[in-house]
């Protein structure tokens, strides 16, 4: 059973936006054995749109398109769709009243217009997929035992119809596959050194589990998938398979993706002990603390963060001594220890972590090369900092230090 996803917009191909709604539709249709073939982005050009649509049905059962509904005279892909199934725009009763009642209720400062009105017309061979969240509606098209999905590209539109609409259809109308995916989350070692060490268990996989590496910054999730008619059978295979590592990487895994992840972790360890957390963040820029706070309840252990970007702030607000800075430079061990020790005791907490580097492009206030991190942990019991060659460029050198800052962390809240 496989789909291909055609967004249309040119937004999309000049990267004034980013295509997330194909990721999110791929991600849906995987859950019920849908399997994705093809992304492709269109232009808003009438034959662009017709290619892409001749070519989908060429080899998938099931084409989902996105973009193009709105009431502006760009958005053509209705007319389009009239064009490849030879049909002609007719007026829904219902898509009209439901896009008057839109603007008497819930836009009431700006006046329906003709062009709003248009939005209730649709192809004649259309079924019509009802949009509670905003005028455009989704339209299903069956033809030549292949099914053709037409989505508003405005996400939240976008993403309640594929859940509540087009999903539970698709499910009810084809006979699919399991598919069973497990992601299994790796910190501390690269993709090729992971290979070496589960080289054999890799080789007497099942024939129908599948493993791919999937590595980013200081980190690598390992995703197992099997796919059958049996779901138990996957089911089993997978956990089986995924409990084999432990004996060969367990000192690297934290936690499946489907689960939890090492932020998740944390929490729940911090929480449980009753313990508190604070930050220092020099070159990460308070990145740590964004992925902390972007849990729900973090206010119950995280107390906050000081971004110390400028060599007078760590002095100043954090008490790094003048002369253990002017004797190591500001990129060292030994300010990364006091850094995380002034934040644990100015916020009162149980643990903090520090960081002080170059992430680059120029050196800044030390001479130590681009890519040299310290990444300073206070526990209650003690404090100490580690240093770390994190590459050249600078997004990477961040993320790489904000996922090593985790892992060492969670390292000592276990010692607990």
């Amino acid at each position: 059973m496989l789909a291909d996803i055609v967004t249309i917009g040119d937004e999309i191909l000049i990267g004034q936006i980013i295509d997330t709604n194909s990721a999110f539709i791929a991600k849906e249709l995987n859950k019920i054995g849908i399997s994705v073939y093809q992304i492709t982005s269109v232009q808003d050009e009438r034959e662009h749109i017709l290619k892409a649509l001749e070519e989908a049905k060429a080899h998938a059962d099931i084409v989902i398109v996105t973009g193009g509904l709105g009431p502006t005279k760009d958005d053509i892909t209705k007319h389009t769709f009239c064009e490849f199934f030879n049909d002609k725009l007719v007026q829904n009763k219902e898509v009209l009243q439901h896009v008057e009642n839109l603007f008497a209720n819930y836009i009431s400062s700006t006046p329906i217009s003709d062009l709003n009105r248009k939005q209730a017309w649709v192809p004649s061979k259309a079924k019509v997929l009802h949009n509670a969240n905003g005028t455009a509606p989704g339209m299903w098209f069956y033809e030549d035992k292949t099914t053709f999905v037409s989505l508003p590209g405005v996400p939240f539109e976008m993403k309640h119809l594929v859940k509540e609409v087009v999903i539970p259809r698709l499910a009810d109308f084809y006979e699919r596959p399991h598919i069973i995916h497990k992601t299994i989350n790796t910190y501390g070692l690269g993709e090729s050194s992971i290979a070496l060490k589960i080289e054999e268990w890799e080789n007497n996989l099942p024939k129908f589990v599948k493993l791919a590496y999937l590595p980013s910054l200081g980190k690598v999730r390992l995703r197992l998938t099997a796919k059958g008619k049996d779901y138990e059978k996957l089911s089993q295979a997978i956990e089986m398979e995924s409990q084999k590592l432990f004996p060969l990487i367990g000192d690297i895994i934290h936690g499946t993706e489907d689960e939890e992840t090492i932020e998740e972790v944390i929490a729940k360890l911090l929480t449980k002990n009753g313990k508190t957390l604070a930050t220092a963040e020099s070159f990460t820029g308070g990145a740590i603390a964004e992925q902390i706070t972007a849990l729900p309840g973090a206010s119950a252990y995280f107390k906050g963060s000081v971004v110390c970007y400028a060599t007078e702030v760590k002095v100043n607000v954090l008490g790094v001594p003048q002369d253990v800075v002017d004797k190591h430079s500001v990129v060292s061990e030994q300010v990364a220890i006091a850094m995380a020790k002034g934040v644990q005791g100015l916020l009162k907490t149980d643990f903090a972590i520090a960081t002080t580097g170059n992430a680059g492009p120029t050196k800044g206030d030390s001479d130590a090369e681009v890519g040299t991190v310290f990444i300073g942990i206070a526990s209650p019991t003690h404090v100490f900092a580690l240093t770390f060659n994190m590459g050249n460029q600078r997004e990477r050198i961040v993320q790489k230090s904000v996922n090593k800052s985790f892992e060492l962390l969670k390292k000592e809240i276990l010692k607990m």
